[in-house]
C-alpha cells in the first residue's frame, strides 16, 4: 500500500485517531493536510510528519462551516495539490439522557459529526471526478451499531454518517472512487481518557484491552488503497469484537 503523488486530508487530525490516520498516511508516502479546529494540535501533528521525513501542513478551521471548509480546501490545493484520499475524523461527543438532552447540545452534535462530514465532501469530491480516482474514508461509532445509553445524540449522528457512506457510495460508484466508514471501538485517545478509566472499561471488552488510534488508522490506511479498489459502501467495524454482524 504506497501513496506517492497522493494528496491526503484528514480532518480532527490533530490529536488521538485523526493525529495517527495522518501519521500512517504519511509514513506510506502520500502528502497530507492535517486539518483540525486546533492550530496547535494540527501543526503538531505535521510538525512531527515532516520530521520523520514525510510531507504535511497543518490547516485550521472548522470542518463544519462552509467557509472554512472552502478556505482550507483553497489552501490545501495551493500548497499540496488536488486531493483524493479525504478521512472525515472530525467529531466530538457527549452524554445526556433523552430528558435532559437539548436542542442545543443535538444540534450542536449534529452539526459537527454530520454536517461536516458534508461540507467536506461536496468541497473536495471534484478533485476525485476529475481525477477519476478517489478514497473518502469516514469515521463512524460502534455507538450506532450497538446503541448507547445517555448517547441518543452522538449515536443518530453516527448512524448518519453510514447513511452518508452507503448513499455517497452508490452514487460515486463507476467513478473510481469508493466510499466506506469505520465505526471505531472503545479506543484509548486522550479524549477517552477524559472521560473515562480506560484500563477499567477495558477489562470488559472481548479482547480485555482498548483499541490503539493505530488499529483504526491502518484500516484506514487498507481502504484508501489501490487494494481496496473493489470495497465500497462498507462499514468496516475496527472494534475487538464488541459488535458483530
Amino acid at each position: 500500500m504506497a501513496f506517492e503523488g497522493k494528496n491526503a486530508v484528514v480532518t480532527g487530525g490533530g490529536r488521538g485517531i485523526g493525529r495517527a490516520i495522518a501519521t500512517v498516511l504519511a509514513a506510506k508516502g502520500a502528502a497530507v493536510a492535517v486539518w483540525d479546529l486546533n492550530a496547535g494540535g494540527a501543526e503538531e501533528t505535521a510538525a512531527a510528519i515532516r520530521a520523520s521525513g514525510g510531507k504535511a501542513i497543518a490547516v485550521a478551521g472548522d470542518a463544519a462551516e462552509a467557509g472554512a471548509v472552502a478556505a482550507a480546501a483553497a489552501r490545501t490545493r495551493a500548497e499540496l495539490g488536488p486531493v483524493t484520499i479525504l478521512v472525515n475524523n472530525a467529531g466530538i461527543t457527549g452524554h445526556a439522557p433523552i430528558t435532559s438532552l437539548t436542542e442545543e447540545a443535538w444540534d450542536r452534535i449534529m452539526r459537527v459529526n454530520l454536517k461536516g462530514p458534508f461540507l467536506v465532501t461536496k468541497e473536495l469530491v471534484p478533485d476525485m471526478l476529475a481525477a477519476n480516482w478517489g478514497r473518502i474514508i469516514n469515521i463512524s461509532s460502534s455507538s450506532a451499531q450497538t446503541g448507547a445509553p445517555g448517547m441518543a445524540h452522538y449515536a443518530s449522528s453516527k448512524g448518519g454518517v453510514i447513511g452518508f457512506t452507503k448513499a455517497l457510495a452508490v452514487e460515486l460508484i463507476g467513478q473510481g472512487i469508493t466510499v466506506n466508514n469505520i465505526p471505531p471501538g472503545f479506543v484509548d485517545t486522550p479524549l477517552v481518557r477524559e472521560m473515562l478509566d480506560v484500563e477499567s472499561v477495558a477489562k470488559s471488552m472481548p479482547m480485555k484491552r482498548a483499541g490503539t488510534p493505530d488499529d483504526i488508522a491502518y484500516a484506514v490506511a487498507y481502504l484508501a488503497s489501490e487494494e481496496a479498489g473493489y470495497v465500497t459502501g462498507q462499514t468496516f467495524s475496527v472494534n475487538g469484537g464488541r459488535y458483530l454482524f
